[in-house]
């Protein structure tokens, strides 16, 4: 269970996964990472209450983040509190350790001093962007983490939450730290505008990552969302941004918007493997409230407009599979040949899943699903709205499932 200071408990699974690891025998630096507002810390929070063993929470997210001899001086405290008498052993939690600079090293070589000298210190780490975490990782770490990754809230977790309904979930999307402000929609989308996305791009993107050209990823980031569940050349969408970058340049920004879990580019599927680079990307949002945030129109307009409804559904579909393949569930891309399309493939290597998202007739309109089945023969073809499964139910039901057998 997962609780916020202010609101009600929610089940969350990576509670548990966290809170059985910090009981086991110390093996491994715990890494819980995921896009700002989805609860890590609120998470690592009721865990750390839970243990039954001295526990420290610190954080590097402030305006002026401390150095190397700050985060050695904090884990003193943690071996201190471990290494006393009677004591069981001790967790300390590092929450935005990656603000610090050379934070990777510095943990390694604590890691490793305590490891010789048999210092019960179990360690927890947190990361706003699974990829600007996995930076200081992969170089230092290698080894010694367990990564625990925690994506947006699906529906059926805001539906309990918050009693949202499929509608209010296609607006206001997957930020449990922004639902109280539902009622107030005006509100709200100053927060998401203000405090989650501009935070997001300019604290965990352009401070932690070189970004040549910050004026193009903003507005790739905006284009993104506007045309989310869209496929567009990178020819096509330098010519929107006009912009004299380059389409190394736009997979990179992708790359890095992706990671901080707001905006990815699909890549199309080709049967044995994503054409990395090589086709159009699709662009698909990790939250549709990314979307509704910066579009002006009320969730009334939105929600009223058939055809910005249809894209909020394939949208809020796309991110609920988007999100099952950041947690390692599988992978996504989408398929087209010529005329013919499919929305979703979602694969583990072996297996794959065609998903097909229709709001309005289906009729006459799955001529690229049967397309898609004969040249490659997925373990299902779904349809998704209209006459098929009704989105509230895939939209319920964890994607891992349908690759099942």
């Amino acid at each position: 269970m997962l609780s916020k200071i202010s609101g009600p408990e929610f089940t969350r699974a990576p509670v548990e996964i966290l809170s059985a690891r910090l009981r086991e025998d110390r093996k491994f630096i715990q890494v819980v990472a995921g896009p700002r507002q989805v609860g890590k810390t609120t998470l690592v929070g009721q865990v750390l209450r839970q243990l039954e063993c001295p526990t420290i929470f610190i954080s590097a997210d402030g305006p002026a983040p401390g150095d190397t001899a700050w985060l050695t001086t904090q884990w003193e405290r943690g071996r201190h509190a471990a290494s006393a008498k009677g004591s069981p052993g001790a967790v300390i939690a590092l929450d935005e350790v990656q603000k610090i600079p050379g934070w990777s090293e510095t943990v390694k070589r604590l890691w490793d001093e305590d490891t010789r000298g048999k210092i019960p210190l179990r360690v927890v780490l947190l990361g706003s962007a699974p990829l600007l975490v996995q930076q200081g990782l992969t170089e230092s770490l290698a080894g010694r983490f367990e990564m625990l990754r925690v994506p947006h809230w699906s529906w059926p977790e805001m539906r309990e939450a918050f009693g949202f309904t499929l509608d209010e979930y296609l607006y206001f999307g997957g930020y449990p730290g922004a639902a109280a402000l539902a009622g107030d929609p005006p509100r709200w989308c100053r927060y998401l505008l203000d405090s989650l996305i501009e935070t997001t791009i300019s604290r965990d993107v352009l401070l932690m990552t070189r970004v040549d050209k910050p004026a193009l990823l903003r507005s790739l980031f905006e284009l993104g969302c506007r045309y989310s569940g869209q496929i567009l050349a990178y020819t096509k969408v330098l010519g929107q941004l006009q912009d004299a970058g380059n389409t190394t340049t736009l997979a990179h920004y992708l790359d890095l918007l992706g990671g901080a879990g707001m905006l990815t580019g699909l890549q199309k599927y080709s049967g044995k493997a994503i054409r990395q680079r090589g086709s159009s990307p699709k662009f698909q949002v990790l939250n549709t409230a990314l979307m509704t945030s910066q579009s002006g129109l009320s969730p009334a307009e939105a929600l009223g407009d058939p055809e910005y409804r249809g894209r909020l559904v394939e949208s809020a579909v796309g991110a609920h599979l988007a999100n099952a393949a950041a947690v390692g569930e599988g992978k996504l891309s989408y398929w087209r040949e010529g005329n013919l399309e499919v929305d979703f493939v979602f694969h583990d290597g072996r297996r794959c899943v065609a998903i097909e998202v229709k709001s309005g007739n289906a009729r006459g309109a799955l001529t690229g699903m049967r397309a898609f089945a004969e040249a490659f023969k997925p373990k299902r073809t779904l349809l998704v709205g209209s006459d098929g499964i009704p989105v509230e139910a895939f939209l319920a039901k964890p994607v891992r499932e349908w690759l099942a057998d």
